[in-house]
């Protein structure tokens, strides 16, 4: 156990908000863990039967059970039970984990001021900056993201966007012990289909944007659009919900809740306002409410992250001014339009985390927008095994369209075929653009040649992976990092 592990607890104590169709064996069961791994169940645990996309969770209530596990939850009882071990029946394992871990520890999330932000893109961007900027205004600040998981200083990797009920309630009570006040994350699709996020109690919710993504998982668009806004619906009435006015989906969101509805906008009405005034690439020059401010970060898209951050913190009852010094100072996640400049040849390098069409489109139309017409755009680009495939066409079609020359390569294939993943790419890939196209499977080769293409003061794009520090094959992830590969090609140019 964990020094964030409570005291053991009645069973009948976490199951105070659990539908409970039936209940079996010991009503007086004693509860010191949770867990929804077999081979982490024991005396004292609680284990819970998920159905998941891969496996189902029931297959494994015998190994638990024989394990010595002290409860069962489940949504299908076994043939046979175990007289000394305790099952609770309910319509959904995964909902009433939920409830229970944020029962078991203690309720975390209502003592925090927790604000999540979802969206197709921009999410991890808004709850990084809005995690810098209230450690910049004096608050000891918790982060979930994709990138990392932070208790104000400390640093915990991260697995998913968004953590599983157990994990996710044991990191807040956490951050509660640390003397954290403010809490952001970034609350994934999947997360709300799921029930990762029921029976926590946020204080605002924001919304980014929503493009095609994760179609491999909800189905259809409509579905993935549901999830997101199931998000909204759960906020309770003393919660702000913050949505992009500018985003044909974005009033979508507001639809059902019962939270204080507000916007923001570049281009039309809405709570917070911003104007963009310059975007080049030493930074943005937004007008914000009246107030011109310089920022660091690049591009129309972060020129609605700042703005999102900026109406989120002033909902939170933080000062304008101060928020707007404070954000004009700080820089972007890890892996967002991060810049590397080979010093003897000029050549600049961005590596970012685009690996949906839409994130893929902005990446090129900002550095189309900051580029001096002598500047080549050399793009490196791929996309997932076993994800969403309608995309891999589109992606390659982007980026030909917005690139002098593109290369394109394997990003995580996982358990696909990587060269069946650019055979699907280089299907989107236009008749007049195909001259300007190399496949080259080897991500190190990929961005190894796309640098030596490159003439002195070009701008070479590596998309797709941003932060991450791995490359995923066939189960196995060994060590890949593009900026660092990036950088060791470009320490090669200088020489």
């Amino acid at each position: 156990m964990t020094n964030s592990t409570p005291i053991a607890q009645p069973l009948a104590d976490l199951l105070t908000a659990v539908t409970v169709q039936a209940q079996h064996g010991p009503a007086a069961a004693t509860v010191q863990g949770l867990t929804l791994d077999s081979r982490l169940a024991g005396p004292g645990m609680v284990f819970f039967a998920l159905r998941g996309a891969q496996t189902d969770g029931h297959q494994f209530i015998d190994k638990a059970v024989a394990q010595g596990t002290a409860v069962v939850v489940c949504e299908n009882l076994p043939p046979s039970l175990d007289p000394a071990t305790a099952y609770v029946q309910v319509p959904d394992s995964a909902e009433a984990m939920a409830y229970m871990a944020a029962a078991f520890y203690g309720h975390p999330s209502q003592k925090l001021q927790l604000v999540g932000v979802t969206g197709t893109n921009g999410k991890t961007t808004c709850a990084t900056l809005l995690h810098k900027l209230f450690r910049e205004l004096g608050y000891r600040v918790g982060l979930l993201s994709t990138v990392q998981n932070q208790i104000d200083e400390e640093v915990i990797p991260a697995t998913h966007t968004t953590p599983d009920a157990i994990r996710l309630n044991e990191l807040l009570a956490r951050m509660l012990r640390a003397g954290c006040t403010y809490v952001f994350m970034e609350v994934s699709s999947h997360a709300v289909v799921q029930h990762r996020t029921t029976g926590l109690r946020f204080v605002g919710g924001i919304f980014t944007n929503l493009t095609h993504d994760h179609l491999d998982y909800h189905g259809t668009f409509d579905a993935y659009l549901k999830a997101k806004k199931g998000f909204f619906d759960q906020l309770g009435k003393d919660a702000f919900a913050l949505t992009n006015a500018d985003d044909k989906r974005g009033l979508v969101m507001l639809q059902n809740t019962v939270a204080r509805r507000e916007t923001y906008s570049l281009r039309s009405l809405a709570t917070f306002r911003a104007k963009l005034l310059e975007n080049a690439v030493h930074g943005l020059h937004l007008e914000i409410d009246g107030r011109e401010v310089q920022f660091r970060l690049i591009g129309v898209f972060n020129a609605y992250n700042l703005l999102a951050v900026y109406g989120a913190a002033v909902l939170l009852g933080e000062d304008p001014t101060e928020v707007l010094t404070i954000l004009s100072g700080l820089t972007s996640a890890p892996g967002r339009f991060e810049p590397i400049v080979a010093e003897r040849t000029r050549v600049t390098g961005i590596v970012d985390y685009a690996h949906t069409p839409d994130a893929l489109e902005n990446v090129l139309s900002t550095i189309a927008q900051i580029r001096q017409p002598s500047q080549q755009v050399i793009t490196v680009v791929g996309c997932g095994g076993n994800r969403d495939a309608a995309k891999r066409p589109v992606m390659a079609n982007l980026a030909a369209k917005g690139s002098d020359r593109v290369v394109l390569t394997s990003d995580n294939p996982r358990f696909e075929d990587p060269n069946a993943i650019l055979t699907q790419m280089q299907a989107g890939v236009q008749p007049q653009e195909l001259g300007k196209v190399l496949t080259i499977p080897d991500r190190r080769e990929a961005i190894k040649t796309a640098v030596a293409l490159a003439q002195p003061g070009d701008i070479v794009l590596v998309a797709g992976k941003g932060h991450e520090t791995y490359q995923e094959v066939q189960g196995v992830r060994g060590p890949f990092d593009d900026k660092q590969v990036l950088q060791e090609m470009f320490d090669l140019l200088n020489k």
